[in-house]
């Protein structure tokens, strides 16, 4: 087995404008798919990050801090799961519940070095 991340990339849901009961539902749907992967015992962590961004660029190492109104699409958050390989990944993606908001996922086999 191999450790992968999925990266959920798309809009803020701020920005969207999702009412309060649209937010609570899509929330409803986050957990259960969480949950899903834990009963499974394939999720191994994850976090949901603020829209807030703070670039660091080039060798004068300027600072730029954006919002998600000024990027087309960011990081939203990510999951840490195990699973065979790629198309194991694949299949769990499928319940990705940001895809009709034209939601992204990106899966990335986290690098094993030896020590």
């Amino acid at each position: 087995m191999k450790n992968f991340m999925m990266i959920f990339i798309g809009a803020d849901y701020a920005d969207l404008g999702l009412s309060p009961e649209e937010l609570q539902s899509r929330m409803g749907k986050w957990f259960a798919w969480g949950q899903k992967m834990e009963q499974a015992g394939i999720l191994r962590g994850g976090e949901a990050l603020h829209p807030q961004i703070r670039r660091i660029v080039g060798e004068n190492r300027t600072v730029t801090d954006l919002t998600s109104a000024e990027v087309k699409e960011i990081v939203g958050g990510y999951y840490t799961v195990e699973a065979k390989d790629f198309d194991a990944v694949e299949e769990i993606a499928k319940d990705f519940p940001d895809y009709d908001l034209g939601g992204t996922v990106e899966i990335r086999e986290i690098m094993v070095f030896d020590k």
